[in-house]
């Protein structure tokens, strides 16, 4: 029963992250809101297209910022690229994916907002 459970679980997080018509890249960020330190994960839902070179994951505050660059082979990479942030500091971040092309063109942006609220905030 419980191994049900779990894989229902998945099945509905994957529906919430595919990538729709139109659309060439799908983020999502969770959880949206943490307390600090937080661990976050973010997911990029990338559309096949022999184009993808890289997809760029940046998580941006006034105080702290990150980036990571994973590179694709066009159709043949993953549809899922998943980055995890570990020891976040507090505050309010601005998640943002964006899909590169053959010559580091942007091909598309997703954008997310995550806070990380500080130890003693209220």
């Amino acid at each position: 029963m419980r191994v049900r459970a779990i894989l229902c679980g998945l099945l509905l997080t994957m529906s919430e992250l595919s990538v729709g018509a139109g659309e060439k890249i799908v983020l999502k960020a969770t959880p949206e809101i943490s307390f600090a330190p937080a661990h976050l994960i973010v997911r990029a839902a990338i559309e096949p297209d022999p184009d993808n070179r890289a997809v760029e994951i940046v998580i941006d505050s006034s105080d702290f910022y990150r980036s990571s660059l994973i590179q694709l082979e066009g159709d043949q990479a993953p549809r899922t690229s998943v980055m995890e942030f570990r020891a976040v500091p507090g505050g309010n971040y601005e998640i943002s994916a964006r899909l590169l092309g053959q010559n580091g063109e942007p091909r598309a942006v997703a954008r997310r907002r995550v806070d990380v609220i500080a130890n003693g905030e209220r």
